[in-house]
C-alpha cells in the first residue's frame, strides 16, 4: 500500500515537490509548528503563462549520441508533469524550481513562426532536419489553444523543410493535414513515446500526458495518413515499467508502427532527488530495487553523463535491455528500413507575403 501524500503533494502533479533549484542561494524545508497544520492538504496547483521573448527560436546541439543538431521548443516548461522529465533542471536557469514550477509555470514563444521564417530566410541558413520535442513537449496541453507547434510547421512545409516531431500527446493527429503532405515528400516523421501501458501508472508518472491507449490510437492515425511513425519506449525505468517492453513494441506493430526505439531512465541534476521522492510517495515497495537496478545498469552509478552511454547505459543489465528490444522489434517488423528525411527540396518560398 502506498504511503499517505507528502507535505507538498498536488493531486494532478508529478513532482510531489517544489525543490529549489541549483543555482539558488537558499532551500526551504517542511516544519510542523504544532498546530499539524503541515498535514492540511494543499489546494490544486494553477496552471500559469507567460511569454518568452527570445530574439531566435532554432536551438543548436553538438550532441554526438542524438541524431540532430538544431531543435525548435515552442514551450519551456512541460504541464504534461512527466515525474522523470530529463528537461526539468532548465527551469533552475530561471530561477525556478525543476519540481512543481517546471510543469506549472510555463513560458510560450508566440512568434516563433515569425522568428523561424526569418531564420530560414537568411543566406547563410543551410538545411538539416529539425527537431520537436528534444526538451519540452511541443503537443502539451497549452497547445491545444496556443498553436504556436502549428505555425510553426506551416512555416517548415511553406519552405519545403524537413521535421521530426517526438512526442506523449495524441494532440499531434491533429496537424495530419500538414504533416501528412510533408511525409509524401519525405519532409516529417513521428515518435510517440510510450513509457508503460498501465493507465493507472501512466497517471502517476505523467499526469497530464495522453493515456497510453490514446497515445497508439494517435500512431494508428498518423500511419494511415502515410506518415511514418515510430514509438519509443521512453523511458525505461527499471524495475518499474522494464517488464514492460515486449508488449509496448506489441501494442506499436499493432498500431501500425514502422519503427522503435528506446532510452533508459535518466536522472541528471535534481532529476535524481525529484524521482526519487515520486517513488517514496507512489512506489515505495519498489523503490530499493528500482534504485539497484538503475546502479547497475550504469556501471554502479546512479547517472552517467558520458556521450555513448547516458541514454542507453552500460553493462550486463543495460545489454540486456538492448538486446529485448532488438529482439522484440525484429520479431514484429520493425525498423526493417530506414526512413531518411530530405533535406534537398528546401527553397524559400518566393512570394514571402504569403506566410503571413
Amino acid at each position: 500500500m502506498n504511503n499517505p501524500p507528502s507535505h507538498g503533494y498536488r493531486k494532478g502533479r508529478g513532482a510531489v515537490t517544489n525543490v529549489a533549484g541549483r543555482y539558488e542561494a537558499t532551500t526551504t524545508e517542511a516544519w510542523d509548528d504544532g498546530w499539524g497544520t503541515i498535514e492540511e492538504d494543499l489546494p490544486p496547483l494553477r496552471t500559469t503563462v507567460q511569454v518568452d521573448k527570445t530574439k531566435t527560436i532554432i536551438a543548436r546541439n553538438q550532441s554526438p549520441d542524438v541524431g540532430f543538431d538544431r531543435s525548435i521548443n515552442p514551450y519551456r516548461g512541460c504541464e504534461h508533469g512527466c515525474a522523470y522529465c530529463f528537461a526539468r533542471p532548465t527551469h533552475a536557469y530561471l530561477g525556478l524550481s525543476p519540481g512543481q514550477d517546471f510543469e506549472s509555470r510555463l513560458f510560450m514563444k508566440p512568434d516563433a513562426a515569425k522568428l523561424l521564417r526569418a531564420e530560414l530566410s537568411s543566406s547563410r541558413y543551410r538545411c538539416r532536419v529539425i527537431a520537436m520535442g528534444t526538451n519540452t513537449d511541443p503537443y502539451q496541453p497549452l497547445e491545444r489553444k496556443e498553436r504556436i507547434t502549428r505555425s510553426v510547421l506551416e512555416v517548415l512545409s511553406a519552405f519545403d523543410h524537413p521535421v521530426g516531431i517526438t512526442t506523449k500527446s495524441a494532440l499531434v493527429a491533429r496537424d495530419i493535414d500538414i504533416l501528412g503532405p510533408m511525409a509524401r515528400e519525405r519532409l516529417a516523421k513521428v515518435f510517440i513515446s510510450v513509457t508503460t501501458l498501465d493507465r493507472h501508472l501512466a497517471n502517476r508518472l505523467e499526469p497530464r500526458a495522453s493515456t497510453p491507449a490514446r497515445r497508439l490510437e494517435a500512431v494508428k492515425r498518423l500511419t494511415d495518413a502515410g506518415i511514418p511513425t515510430g514509438v519509443m519506449v521512453a523511458p525505461i525505468i527499471p524495475g518499474l515499467t522494464d517488464s514492460e517492453v515486449e508488449a509496448i513494441i506489441a501494442a506499436a506493430a499493432t498500431a501500425g508502427a514502422v519503427s522503435t526505439g528506446y532510452v533508459l531512465l535518466r536522472l541528471p541534476l535534481e532529476i535524481k532527488s525529484l524521482f526519487e521522492e515520486w517513488l517514496r510517495e507512489n512506489e515505495p515497495l519498489k523503490a530499493a530495487k528500482v534504485w539497484s537496478l538503475m546502479r547497475q545498469s550504469r556501471d554502479g552509478k546512479l547517472y552517467d553523463a558520458a556521450f555513448g552511454s547516458r541514454q542507453r547505459g552500460s553493462g550486463a543489465y543495460a545489454t540486456l535491455i538492448r538486446q529485448r528490444v532488438d529482439a522484440a522489434a525484429k520479431r514484429h517488423g520493425l525498423n526493417a528500413r530506414p526512413w531518411s528525411l530530405d533535406v534537398t527540396k528546401f527553397r524559400v518560398p518566393t512570394d514571402q507575403l504569403s506566410l503571413f
